[in-house]
């Protein structure tokens, strides 16, 4: 049978899943391998330099680059407050002084004979990594970080915006096809995660920001609203970092597209239970998937004997397309012809024969990845 091999995106309602939680750099890991957390538990901490204030004390005082040493009042290491004196000229008769006063708080790192400027390095910005999901400290890392696991509902969305958050999962419609509204959103879906069925206007999904919801799970989202929530024009670059309090997970594509069925009935089977979602995406190189993890309560006993699906796209896979002009369809594949086929782009391709609400289309192979039910 032939096979084609491309990343999956995740199902999965039993599943063990792993995450890691690392440093930007080395620091301090706060726990123990074997113990539980919970996702508020910092499990690592360090702290990263300070920004550097440049302070040109020779235009300031008007002096000669290689004279600032000796109009230093400060020396070097020692901590400044905003607004300390410097450095100050001796004047005329001790009068007409010029002097220099720190803009910043910090410590002063340099003074240089050759720019006749000094740096003040600000106070190191702490850092801290949470476990982002109840689990179990499976793996520590030396001063970087550790690796939590727990058994787990898994599931991945094709895109999304806002980054971590969690809360409890609250599924507000009875059908995969209906839209998620303005009036569902009220005031206690505060730090909830709340779940709609085909898509969520842009007037809600600012009400849900308004009311403190911790994230939007739905099927799909107007591509154009996007850039009136972010502020510019979304590309290709990975998705995460964006300040909007509410992260956004759409599960099937840009448009009115119901959710798919198997992970709306996994997310109504669990509904009402502590959810970790994760909003970062990146569609090229290094794929990464907007995430929904729902750990289970019996963290100590993580099933082994979950299997991961490694041997691709096969005939009857189910499969969803990642690009136009069928973005965010899943269907079933029917054939994967040995034959390089020629796409309108004239390019030739690898294609796949795949079955959609009934009708069959051929699809690059490029364009498709896996559905992991299992």
């Amino acid at each position: 049978m032939a096979h084609a091999y491309t990343p999956g995106l995740k199902v999965l309602e039993n599943t063990s899943v792993e995450k890691e939680r690392r440093l930007p750099l080395k620091g301090e890991v706060l726990v123990e391998k074997g113990i539980d957390v919970t996702p508020e538990k910092i499990v690592a901490r360090t702290h990263l330099p300070g920004n550097v204030q440049m302070v040109n004390v020779a235009n300031l005082l008007n002096v000669d680059a290689q004279d600032v040493p000796e109009f230093m009042l400060v020396d070097i290491g020692n901590n400044i407050s905003q607004g300390d004196l410097v450095a100050e000229t001796k004047g005329i008769f001790g009068l007409f002084k010029s002097e220099v006063k720190s803009p910043v708080n910090g410590v002063l790192e340099s003074i240089s004979n050759v720019t006749g400027q000094i740096v003040i390095r600000e106070a190191p910005i702490p850092v801290e990594v949470d476990a982002y999901m109840n689990g179990n400290v499976s793996q520590i890392m030396d001063n970087e970080g550790v690796v939590i696991t727990s058994n787990a509902v898994f599931i991945q969305g094709i895109f999304g915006m806002g980054g971590e958050n969690r809360g409890d999962l609250h599924v507000l419609v009875d059908s995969r096809e209906k839209e998620l509204n303005e009036d569902m959103i009220t005031t206690d879906m505060k730090g909830s995660i709340i779940v709609g069925g085909s898509h969520i206007s842009l007037n809600a999904y600012k009400k849900a920001i308004s009311m403190g919801v911790a994230a939007v799970v739905v099927g799909g989202f107007n591509y154009h609203d996007l850039k009136d929530i972010l502020g510019y024009t979304l590309g290709v670059a990975i998705t995460g970092s964006e300040d909007i309090g509410t992260s956004l997970i759409i599960t099937e594509g840009y448009g009115k597209i119901p959710m798919g069925a198997r992970s709306f009935d996994i997310l109504k089977k669990n509904d009402g239970r502590f959810t970790s979602v994760n909003g970062a995406t990146q569609i090229r190189a290094g794929v990464i998937r907007p995430e929904i993890v729902i750990p289970f309560n019996d963290i100590d006993g993580l099933d082994s004997a979950v299997k991961k699906n490694e041997t691709g796209i096969t005939e009857g896979s189910l499969v969803r397309v990642i690009r136009s002009p069928y973005f965010g369809q899943i269907g079933t594949v029917k054939s994967l012809p040995h034959e390089l086929q020629k796409m309108e782009s004239e390019t030739m391709v690898r294609v796949a024969e795949v079955k959609i609400n009934d009708q069959n289309f051929v699809i690059p192979r490029a364009n498709l990845e896996m559905v992991e039910t299992t």
